[in-house]
């Protein structure tokens, strides 16, 4: 039963370090945007179909969904890439006949708003009167000796 609880902490300390709902609605969105190109290669494999920028655009959404779990510091720029293609996907895969380009958008911005949460440092009572101290000397611009 402790090994259920361990993981699961480990679980909550991976995710508090990445934008994970913002990279799986991501990832979502880059599977429905690519479903639709899927379900008509076999139909519109002409040359110069827009086919293919559905494939490109959903692969892309789908790989930066992947990026923001691999290199969270990155998530903001991800975030707007994620954006931008999933509303260009409307030209070449309707968009996940918009279910898609909907969460792409929210995907996106969940990773462009996504900061790190800082750790909690224990400190002891005399380390609270030494960081005071250090803030209130430089916050009046006198350092005492």
């Amino acid at each position: 039963m402790s090994m259920f609880f361990s993981k699961r902490e480990a679980f909550k300390e991976w995710k508090a370090r990445r934008p994970f709902w913002g990279a799986t609605l991501t990832i979502l969105s880059g599977l429905v945007i690519l479903w639709i190109p899927i379900q008509l290669y076999e139909v519109a494999i002409v040359p110069g179909s827009i086919l293919f920028s559905g494939f490109f655009l959903g692969g892309l959404v789908f790989l930066l969904g992947v990026m923001s779990y691999a290199m969270p510091k990155l998530s903001t720029v991800f975030g707007v890439i994620t954006i931008f293609a999933a509303v260009l996907s409307i030209m070449g895969a309707l968009g996940g006949f918009l279910v898609g380009t909907i969460l792409g958008i929210i995907g996106g911005a969940l990773c462009i708003a996504w900061k790190p949460e800082l750790a909690v440092v224990e400190t002891s009572h005399h380390d609270l009167n030494d960081d005071h101290s250090v803030e209130n000397e430089i916050a009046s611009g006198i350092m005492e000796s």
